[in-house]
């Protein structure tokens, strides 16, 4: 057997072993409990189907609705909700802080404030099951230019607003993962 025969039997073998190997993986992914790290593999559970049940309310302002549209986008992949069984409701208080004053009142830099309390509801019987309170801080610089600071305020909204929405729907999603 010539050296060049050895090596294509050789990768040949190898091709053949990297496809077995990735068929155990896949046929003993559910024996096995593997799950992929992110996302649910079109195999809804009962957490994301609870998650998708909840009706957002509508929050007032730009920033309400980020937060409102990253809720429902969290809860429901944007496939829209299932038949709601419950309601989610937001309240939003919004501030700014000067940080790096300088001696003629200018500020370098400020941080956005975005407090949320919320109330999950059983629209069933209208009880509360769920109330929380989340907070999503953002720094951003200013400049000189009126348009570079009106869009640092907007892109420090839209960050605040994502980290309260996140932190909304784990404690849901927690709340909903307990056993009824």
């Amino acid at each position: 057997m010539s050296l060049s025969e050895t090596l294509t039997s050789s990768r040949k073998l190898g091709v053949l072993l990297a496809v077995m190997a990735a068929a155990a993986l896949t046929g003993c992914a559910d024996s096995t409990g593997f799950r992929p790290l992110y996302g649910n593999a079109g195999v809804m559970n009962s957490v994301d189907a609870k998650l998708a049940s909840v009706e957002m309310a509508t929050i007032p302002g730009r920033v309400g609705q980020r937060v409102r549209n990253e809720l429902i986008f969290q809860t429901t992949g944007g496939d829209g909700a299932s038949a709601p069984v419950y309601r989610l409701e937001v309240v939003l208080k919004e501030s700014l802080l000067s940080t790096l004053v300088e001696r003629d009142g200018d500020s370098l830099s400020q941080v956005y404030s975005l407090d949320a309390s919320f109330k999950l509801i059983s629209i069933a019987d209208n009880r509360v099951l769920l109330t929380g309170t989340s907070f999503g801080r953002a720094g951003f610089e200013r400049f000189t230019s009126v348009l570079a600071n009106v869009r640092a305020k907007e892109d420090a909204e839209n960050r605040a607003a994502k980290t309260v929405a996140n932190d909304i729907r784990g404690r849901i999603a927690a709340y909903l993962s307990r056993p009824a």
